[in-house]
């Protein structure tokens, strides 16, 4: 089989999937390609032929793909399989897509990669599901340029009419999915026919040939041509040798920046400017662009975290959405249906987050590949235009436009469940945090004592009081001790650590490990008893950025609470009313805090 190293880079290269239905050809038609464009390793092809003489087996051209094991003892392709070869214009990368449906999942992995595509339909069997099925997932993957190839032409005598009744039935189909402008070419791709030549046999097509047509799909525009999109993976703080760098490191997927740029990052849009562009072992850089996996160092000192986008500034015309709602073309490919209301991880990019299902458009059935409307679940191997929504705002682009930040994939019970295409951004009229507080406050039953009077009774105003800050700051010995003060001095308080272990408050069995969104929700939820109540509560949670106070300022209201801040602030926006440099004393932040709730009139007095 060709290699990439066949393959000199000075000319253009392109990438494209031949998908179909089980043996309808695919493998025969690369093989033959291969051997007619000369990019078989030399030899290859007499090998190939001595080894069915010697075996007394006809010879056939998908023998020259048949490398892996099963393929060979199943007769059907399971793999995304690459090969290469080349024509006068450009280098080819093609990727052989298996047919069989159980194989979809490695048919989508090798048409996410593709920038245009081959689908065939054999003239004798017709079109069937998987040839359905194939179309429309070549077009929710965002693959623009597909051509269909109705081989075996020469099973149906090169009839005509078979040609254009296939031609027919598949272009109605096409229609139903808006996919336009497809072209048609009747082949035979193990006698050639109107591969890379044209053929006598069917003088009545006139059209171009497979080869022909493949160098007339247009590349897509150079990655550093596109505005810059930098994925954040990690942030790499150093502490030794008096080493203060904080270095973002990730790869670079479009574009290109150097030393100097305004850079903002979505969604938290920070700002700054890239002060060095680092790398391991390597030469000092001013300037990097698409594919170089880097680190940068900023001007100032942003908290960061895995999964934020870093664009350029003077590119904010071309800025990604930020939000947390969005439409998407998927797929889903596990035993289990994908439910409304039901939480999944979605991994987009270097973003690994909580996501809904809050509506399904449209579904593609799965056998029949017939529109179903008002479908309440997606179930397996259907396609889909759905609505989903996550807890805490993402960074996306359309996959049309940025293929690495618009394509994502769906895991459910740790597997990936199904996959799609971000196609844009949705305009919630409430956040999934405020649906569920409006869930919970209907049912609740608020009790005939109000505010006021447990506020006249405890001689108090009910405040939940959060500390955050690095997981290495001082912030629980303050909250012991802050409860401890305002207890003696005759307050009714009470200090709820995280270790207390929130899993058995309102726990979601189907869940195990309490992730961050878990902790928030149900730290929120006890907020918002004890401060009903007229309580003061006092608690701790590391790290706390902008989205996860707006989220406990929702769940909490009406009741507000305090938010104190030492050493790093990691807040851009939400306002902090209290902060605290370190080293301190403990007993000097339990005094700057006591003075902040006199402030606040939330206590009247107090002693120490």
């Amino acid at each position: 089989m060709a290699t990439e190293k066949n393959m000199p880079q000075s000319k253009e290269q392109l990438n494209v999937v031949i998908v179909g239905h089980v043996d309808h050809g695919k493998s025969t038609l690369i093989g033959r390609l291969l051997a007619d464009t000369n990019s078989l390793p030399e030899g290859k092809l007499e090998q190939v032929k001595a080894t069915c003489k010697s075996n007394a087996k006809p010879f056939e051209y998908a023998f020259l793909l048949d490398a892996l094991k099963d393929e060979q003892s199943q007769g059907i392709t399971i793999d995304a399989a690459r090969c290469f070869f080349k024509t006068k214009k450009r280098h080819y990368i093609i990727f052989d897509a298996p047919g069989h449906i159980e194989f979809l999942k490695n048919m989508v992995t090798g048409a996410a990669k593709a920038e245009a595509g081959l689908l065939l339909i054999d003239a004798k069997e017709g079109v069937q599901e998987n040839s359905r099925r194939h179309g429309f997932l070549l077009s929710l993957l965002g693959v623009k340029q597909i051509v269909v190839v109705i081989n075996k032409m020469d099973l149906v005598d090169y009839s005509e009419t078979v040609y254009q009744s296939i031609k027919k039935e598949y272009e109605a189909f096409l229609r139903q999915i808006n996919i336009k402008s497809v072209s048609f070419i009747p082949i035979s791709a193990f006698q050639g026919d109107n591969l890379t030549e044209t053929s006598t046999t069917m003088p009545w097509y006139t059209g171009p040939t497979v080869l022909s047509t493949i160098d007339s799909f247009e590349k897509e525009p150079e990655k550093k041509d596109k505005p810059f999109r930098f994925p954040v993976q990690d942030v790499y703080k150093f502490t030794q040798s008096e080493d203060d760098r904080r270095i973002v490191a990730g790869t670079i997927r479009t574009g290109e920046i150097k030393v100097g740029d305004e850079v903002v990052f979505y969604p938290s849009k920070k700002e700054s400017r890239v002060k060095s562009v680092e790398a391991f072992n390597a030469p000092k850089k001013e300037s990097v662009g698409a594919g170089d996996a880097i680190g940068f160092t900023l001007d100032t000192q942003l908290y960061i975290k895995p999964g934020e986008l870093m664009c350029k500034k003077t590119e904010s015309a071309a800025a990604p959405y930020s939000g947390t709602s969005f439409k998407a073309n998927m797929f889903w490919l596990s035993k289990r249906p994908l439910l409304k209301g039901k939480r999944y991880q979605i991994k987009l990019a270097c973003s690994r987050e909580a996501v809904y299902l809050t509506d399904i458009i449209n579904v593609m059935d799965a056998s029949e590949l017939s529109s179903v409307k008002n479908k309440q679940q997606v179930d397996r191997h259907d396609v889909a235009e759905c609505v989903f929504q996550t807890l805490r705002p993402l960074a996306f682009d359309r996959a049309s436009e940025y293929e690495f930040t618009g394509r994502f994939v769906i895991v459910d019970h740790f597997e990936i469940a199904g996959g799609g295409i971000i196609t844009g951004a949705v305009e919630q009229e409430k956040s999934l945090i405020e649906s569920y507080v409006e869930s919970r406050n209907q049912a609740w039953h608020f009790s005939e004592i109000d505010i006021a009077k447990r506020m006249k009774r405890l001689q108090q105003k009910p405040k939940f009081v959060l500390l955050t800050g690095p997981a290495q700051s001082d912030k629980i010995e303050v909250a012991k001790a802050l409860e401890k003060a305002l207890f003696e001095s005759g307050k009714s308080v009470y200090f709820l650590g995280i270790s207390n272990k929130l899993n058995d408050f309102g726990a979601d069995s189907s869940h195990g490990a309490l992730d961050r969104e878990d902790t928030i929700r149900r730290l929120g939820e006890l907020a918002h008893f004890f401060t009903d109540s007229g309580l003061i509560l006092i608690s701790t949670l590391s790290d706390m950025d902008d989205t996860d106070a707006a989220m406990l300022k929702t769940i909490t209201a009406p009741n507000e609470f305090l938010l104190i801040n030492f050493s790093d602030s990691h807040f851009h926006r939400y306002p902090v009313d209290l902060s605290i440099d370190q080293p301190i004393e403990t007993d000097a932040a339990v005094e700057r805090i006591m003075v902040l709730l006199k402030e606040k009139s939330i206590i009247s007095d107090y002693c120490i």
